[in-house]
């Protein structure tokens, strides 16, 4: 079943961040070859996220992530949901994260063809409703990234 408003169900994350969200780790998935982040904490005014490296990127690494995630939301790509058995989204996505309890439906949020990823939280429509996204801070401790990031205004 197709879902037309991925603002829907779930979790009360604001929409904003929270798209951001799944397009940085994307990125981070992409540019270090690391998992999803499976500790966040996603609020208005800044998140954060956790990854596991075998090493601290540099500086200049983070910055080139910085500038990726700003090139996807500059794309303006629709952000949908669709509901799956899920028998066939497990055949293309990783249900590892879902409780055992989470039922024979799945809902996957897409990020253009950018992304895909199962979630229950609210979503923009579109990635131009999410401003600029830029990192605040980020430390690196036995093999964990934290990196904190904001939403700006687009200029």
């Amino acid at each position: 079943m197709n879902t037309n408003n991925p603002l829907e169900p779930g979790k009360d994350y604001f929409a904003p961040m929270h798209t951001a969200e799944h397009i940085l780790n994307q990125t981070m998935v992409r540019v270090f070859g690391c998992a999803r982040s499976k500790t966040n904490h996603i609020e208005k005014n800044k998140s954060k996220c956790d990854y596991f490296l075998p090493s601290s990127p540099t500086e200049e690494q983070l910055r080139e992530v910085e500038d990726l995630v700003n090139d996807v939301i500059s794309r303006a790509l629709p952000v949908t949901a669709r509901e799956l058995p899920r028998d066939v989204a497990e055949k293309s996505v990783d249900l590892s994260s879902l409780p055992p309890d989470a039922g024979d439906t799945v809902r996957l949020v897409y990020v253009g063809e950018y992304d895909v990823c199962p979630c229950i939280g609210k979503h923009v429509q579109n990635t131009s409703e999410i401003g600029r996204f830029k990192f605040c801070s980020w430390d690196y401790q036995n093999g964990r990234l934290r990196v904190r990031f904001k939403l700006e205004e687009n200029k």
